[in-house]
């Protein structure tokens, strides 16, 4: 168990959480999971109830299947939490520190993508001239008494 606090949020910033008990790290490789979070794989951790309060706004929620909801920001599309009969679960992601939070199993791993093994090998590329200057309307990764914030000063 990890003891937090730990914060985080949707992309927009419309959705906020904290935490302060945390439990396993996990990747889930099923193809429902793909297809919730739009990636390879989801990236998630166990988190006890109790300890799990939504500080800003509160997640939609989608019935992926009979015994699955899956929670995600109604305004930015962000995917945070899976809920099942065991429990809880949040998108890694989705924290302001997602370093902290090195999964520990990875799940369904017989229905991972041909070549996810050889994903790391790829040669990576330099950032390009147009990436260096994006200008992000993200949330920060940290907690804010609003947002987004006034600009009109």
């Amino acid at each position: 168990m990890r003891e937090g606090p730990f914060t985080g949020g949707c992309q927009c910033g419309a959705v906020r959480f904290r935490a302060t008990k945390l439990g396993r790290g996990s990747i889930c490789h099923c193809r429902m999971c793909q297809k919730a979070t739009g990636n390879f794989f989801a990236p998630f951790i166990s988190i006890q109830d109790e300890s799990l309060e939504w500080t800003r706004g509160a997640p939609q929620w989608f019935r992926s299947s009979a015994d699955i909801r899956r929670g995600f920001c109604a305004a930015c599309g962000t995917p945070l939490a899976y809920e099942h009969p065991h429990g809880l679960e949040i998108t890694i992601g989705a924290f302001d520190r997602p370093e902290e939070l090195e999964p520990e199993v990875q799940v369904n791993h017989h229905q991972r993508l041909p070549w996810i093994e050889r994903l790391f090998e790829k040669r990576p590329v330099a950032q390009s001239a147009d990436e260096a200057r994006i200008v992000s309307f993200q949330h920060p990764d940290h907690d804010t008494d609003r947002w987004p914030p006034d600009t009109a000063s």
